[in-house]
């Protein structure tokens, strides 16, 4: 357990402000690289937040719960907003590898 820079799992000001207002409790990253593990802390404009889980998965086995744990009304507006945040050549394929991270503060 360490207290990791924020910077590293949220990738955004938008993100970490969703954060902060309890809008987003998990991340899902793609598996390549682990940002954090359980225990790992990170603050947020004075509030202390830990890593309380972070589990292997495909993007497959997400669900709608999923989706609003991560800030999206639904699994559908989920994979739109991951189409518009990834441009490109990103394509939604449910045997993605990706680590789940739930967190929430500690105060």
């Amino acid at each position: 357990m360490s207290e990791i820079d924020p910077d590293a799992l949220l990738p955004n000001d938008r993100v970490k402000d969703a954060v902060l207002e309890g809008e987003i409790t998990q991340l899902s990253r793609g598996s390549a690289n682990r940002y954090a593990e359980a225990g790992d802390t990170f603050v947020l404009d004075g509030t202390t937040f830990e890593v309380e889980s972070v589990e292997a998965r495909t993007l497959g086995e997400l669900t709608d719960a999923d989706a609003k744990r991560e800030g999206s009304p639904s699994l559908e507006a989920y994979k739109a907003r991951m189409r518009k945040v990834h441009p490109g050549d990103f394509e939604w394929d449910d045997t993605s590898e990706i680590l789940t991270y739930r967190f929430g503060p500690t105060e």
